[in-house]
């Protein structure tokens, strides 16, 4: 696995080769330094610590203050764990850039999503009002009764209702990434990404599993099909 940790810039737009539009996000995506090695001889597991964008000392607990010192790295801000699949050759100090991936890999990013303030469950759940005539009174956009009877008399674990909205760690997987700039340390990825501008992100390879189309996979075997009776002319359609 490759993996990073940047900042979201903001959402622009670019043309490819065909002048095709394609919606992307920048990122700044390190540079990231190795703060730590895990190992499974000492801690359980082999892992690499990686950490992102300088901070004052003061801004710092003691304990991190020291864990840092000890790596001989200069303060970090955020720090991040990964199994990255070339942590054995990775050593204390090591500076991790945009350039571990390159344009067309395909990777998940994590995020914390916008938060929406206090809400109700309407804006939250997409909830329906109530009829607006006939006695509504003020209540349009309340939830309404939702409790049983006599039996259970409570209302049950997970019903939707009004609380905090956003805020929560949201991962968006499979983005192809466009375009990679290690001189500015920017990382362009296809579509959205959760968080506000300047919202910390991790940038890790996909999970998904992505198969090489081989020749022929579009023909089916089923001769009730069009494209078994004629494979020929199936294949030349889908060129």
């Amino acid at each position: 696995m490759k993996a990073i940790i940047g900042k979201k810039v903001g959402m622009s737009q670019i043309f490819d080769e065909n002048g095709h539009v394609i919606p992307v996000t920048v990122i700044e995506a390190g540079p990231c330094t190795v703060t730590q090695k895990k190992t499974s001889e000492k801690e359980g597991y082999t892992s690499v610590q990686l950490g992102f964008e300088d901070v004052a000392e003061k801004k710092l607990t003691k304990g991190e203050l020291g864990h840092l010192k000890k790596a001989g790295v200069a303060p970090k801000k955020h720090l991040h764990e990964f199994n990255l699949e070339n942590g054995s050759e990775l050593n204390l100090g090591d500076i991790v850039k945009a350039d571990t991936f390159n344009a067309g890999d395909f990777v998940d990013i994590t995020g914390i999503s916008k938060g929406h303030g206090y809400q109700g469950v309407i804006k939250r759940w997409g909830a329906q009002r109530t009829p607006t005539s006939h006695g509504g009174g003020p209540v349009h956009r309340h939830a309404g009764s939702m409790g049983s009877s006599t039996d259970p008399s409570r209302i049950f674990k997970g019903k939707i209702g009004a609380g905090h909205m956003g805020v929560d760690q949201v991962t968006v997987q499979n983005l192809s990434v466009v375009k990679v700039d290690p001189e500015l340390n920017m990382l362009v990825v296809c579509g959205a990404v959760p968080g506000p501008k300047g919202g910390l992100v991790t940038i890790k390879t996909t999970v998904k599993v992505h198969k090489a189309k081989q020749a022929g996979a579009d023909i089916s075997k089923n001769p009730q099909k069009a494209s078994g009776r004629n494979p020929q002319k199936a294949s030349a359609r889908n060129k």
